[in-house]
């Protein structure tokens, strides 16, 4: 059992939890699949293979088969382009000429990693128990104030929200406000990353998951560190941000009634 909470934060009824909830803690399954989410993210790395070697140029040192050659002409005999109406043209190909392929080019590598379906959806179910563990999410650095059981179960009301203020309005009436605090902090990153765009470290805090979408994604997105979500659209890295199970989830009533479904 659960408690409902109004947008005012007074507790109005309860909830029976689905058993999902009560599925065994794997954080190593976990682990596996965000690093296994992340690793598909990545694009497979490394030069084109036809670098260098879209030219018509070939080697031309053999009197019998053309008349394109280099012996006794004073070229170097590496491969020429053959332009238009005979002769030859610069040196292509070899890696020491101009517009030549690369001589030792970063070799393709395919970073994406596989997880088994079965392995996955069990590292779901866990990343969604976790969140009702209060110890696991307090060893994760969220502040729950005066929050004294988990999960957080909200008034579907919640899901209609589609102003910002709104939004932080009824996380705060739940007694976030500190969360919502360090949910804000930022720190500047060390290293080149300053220059490149990612000035900043952001932390995450608070997940808000829905049954549906009626507007409330675009008005928590504005809130620092709070992600919003459907029931459907629910990942374990949405769940465990950097392999860490136990992020502090916001349930409405009505996702708490599908998220096993």
């Amino acid at each position: 059992m659960a408690n409902v909470y109004s947008l005012d934060g007074k507790a109005e009824g309860k909830i029976n939890l689905p058993t999902v909830f009560k599925t065994e803690y794997r954080p190593d399954l976990i682990q596996r699949a965000v690093v296994s989410q992340q690793a598909n993210r990545r694009q497979t790395y490394g030069t084109d293979p036809y670098a260098g070697l879209r030219t018509s140029a070939d080697y031309y040192a053999n009197r019998k088969h053309t008349y394109r050659i280099t012996i006794n002409r004073g070229m170097s005999r590496l491969p020429r382009e053959k332009p238009g109406g005979g002769g030859l043209g610069k040196v292509r190909r070899v890696p020491h000429s101009v517009k030549g392929r690369s001589a030792h080019g970063p070799v393709n590598k395919d970073f994406s990693k596989k997880i088994n379906k079965k392995e996955y959806e069990k590292a779901l179910k866990s990343a969604i128990a976790a969140t009702a563990v209060k110890e696991i999410v307090e060893q994760r650095g969220h502040k729950l104030g005066k929050i004294a059981e988990l999960p957080i179960v909200i008034d579907d009301k919640l899901e209609s929200l589609k102003k910002t203020k709104d939004v932080y309005d009824a996380i705060a009436n739940l007694g976030l406000e500190d969360e919502l605090e360090r949910g804000a902090v930022k720190a500047i990153t060390a290293g080149k990353g300053k220059a490149r765009g990612r000035k900043y470290k952001k932390r995450k805090s608070i997940l808000i998951v829905v049954n549906e979408d009626k507007g409330l994604k675009k008005a928590a997105e504005n809130i620092p560190g709070v992600d919003a979500a459907t029931v459907r659209e629910l990942d374990v890295e949405l769940l465990a941000p950097g392999t860490h199970a136990g992020r502090l989830t916001l349930w409405t009533k009505a996702a708490v009634e599908n998220v096993a479904k």
